[in-house]
């Protein structure tokens, strides 16, 4: 199964093209075409494997598949969002208590 990588991809037209190692000239790449689970995407730079298969215009990829081994998942989950946050306090009434220069005096 050839290889390359993705030269770009446009989520909101759900179409991009793809440097084939293999091949002269750039792929055309459908977002039917991407075989992930979820929301079917690539990025620029993504390395992918592929069947080629000559479309109206040229070459297209299909059956286009990541080499990575998660379905294009960023590794950061909403759980772990939420634990890199700090907590803080959530009204203003403990803000003197917070800076330990502060006297409480404002003049």
């Amino acid at each position: 199964m050839p290889t390359g990588r993705v030269k770009w991809f446009n989520n909101a037209k759900g179409y991009g093209f793809v440097l084939a190692e293999c091949a002269d000239e750039d792929l055309f790449v459908h977002y039917s075409s991407i075989q992930m689970n979820g929301y079917r995407t690539l990025r620029a730079g993504q390395e992918v494997t592929f069947d080629i298969q000559q479309g109206p215009k040229g070459l297209h990829a299909v059956n286009v598949r990541t080499t990575e081994d998660e379905d294009y998942d960023s590794g950061a989950t909403a759980d772990d969002s939420q634990d890199a946050v700090p907590d803080s306090p959530e009204s203003g009434d403990d803000a003197n208590d917070a800076d330990p220069e502060s006297d409480g005096d404002d003049s």
